[in-house]
């Protein structure tokens, strides 16, 4: 979902590049340097209004986490959070996510987010579904050989998709379900996005799964 521009996003993001990398290209290998501590590196790809990230970044202070996103309004949102938290275990990223071996060296990343991904329904747009198989093989570049990927989404299609593709390219499902909201031993830690919050009050049941290579 594109959000409206934001007129004050570019000062924003200008004025807190010490929370916020915009210019990644040459950053692989050296993302640690961003945090005040060398920590297992978590990446939320495609973070929305960052709800989800933020709240695991201070949950999980033992843990350094990346909050990436395309949109420019978007990414704003997340920093204004940032900006009044100053979590020093957080960073952003405006990035396009459709290369990240551009943006990270290889097992550089412990562990990664897909939190109700666009689902890309029609068939010529198969490319662009976030679990197609190009994009497991970056995942698989980036993360460690003991990484995962945990995925959630609303679109019941969208998750067969995904449950193929992983399975086809030899993932491993660690943990699975097709109602999280209703699975007492999975929902227990359970941090909700603004979408999957929104959706789930709509009943509308929320796929889960977590994978690794």
């Amino acid at each position: 979902m594109r959000l409206r521009n934001k007129p004050w996003a570019k000062d924003m993001i200008n004025d807190n590049l010490d929370l916020i990398s915009v210019q990644p290209e040459n950053m692989q290998g050296k993302w640690q340097d961003r945090f005040e501590k060398k920590q297992p590196l978590y990446l939320e790809l495609g973070s929305g209004k960052g709800a989800f990230i933020t709240e695991l970044a201070k949950r999980n202070p033992q843990n350094n986490y990346i909050a990436m996103e395309v949109q420019e309004g978007a990414i704003a949102l997340i920093l204004k959070k940032q900006v009044e938290n100053k979590l020093p275990n957080l960073q952003l990223l405006l990035a396009n996510g459709s290369n990240l071996s551009d943006l990270f060296a290889e097992n550089e990343i412990k562990g990664l987010y897909l939190n109700f991904s666009d689902p890309w329904p029609k068939t010529r747009h198969v490319k662009r579904r976030l679990t197609y198989k190009s994009f497991l093989e970056q995942y698989k570049y980036v993360l460690e050989d003991d990484g995962n990927i945990e995925f959630k989404t609303d679109n019941q299609g969208l998750f067969e998709y995904s449950l193929v593709s992983m399975n086809n390219f030899g993932m491993k499902f660690d943990e699975l379900s097709l109602d999280l909201h209703n699975d007492e031993a999975l929902n227990e830690n359970n941090i909700q996005t603004e979408y999957e919050e929104k959706f789930s009050k709509k009943g509308f049941r929320i796929n889960y799964l977590k994978a690794s290579f």
